[in-house]
């Protein structure tokens, strides 16, 4: 069974830095996009950024220069570094990625948990 796993979220100031970590974790062979989505309360979720297998990345335009998503293949890890944090970043963060298990024969796509981030004075 393979699941996500998203942690580091928390409360912060205005101006403020937060790093999300998300962990695959199971019997997994292979793991292609990986993605950042986010949700406020009575709003669509939305994507936040996207880094492909081979590292590309894309971001919204509301978090570009602030944010930068990352993965660490070994750990089957993602991670969202969120610098200049402002109030309308304010969401729960979910982690989203395409993982082919081991006995599987094509790309799953696989939800977390959520995190919330908060970011107020």
């Amino acid at each position: 069974q393979v699941q996500l796993v998203e942690s580091g979220g928390g409360l912060v100031q205005p101006g403020g830095s937060l790093r999300l970590s998300c962990a695959a974790s199971g019997s997994i062979f292979s793991i292609g996009v990986m993605n950042w989505y986010r949700q406020a309360p009575g709003a669509q979720r939305e994507l936040v950024a996207h880094i492909g297998s081979g590292g590309s990345t894309n971001y919204a335009d509301s978090v570009k220069g602030r944010f930068t998503i990352s993965r660490d293949n070994a750990k089957n890890t993602v991670y969202l570094q969120m610098n200049s944090l402002k109030p309308e970043d304010t969401a729960v963060y979910y982690c989203n990625a395409d993982i082919r298990g081991t006995m599987s024969r094509g790309l799953n796509n696989y939800w977390g948990q959520g995190t919330q981030v908060t970011v107020s004075s």
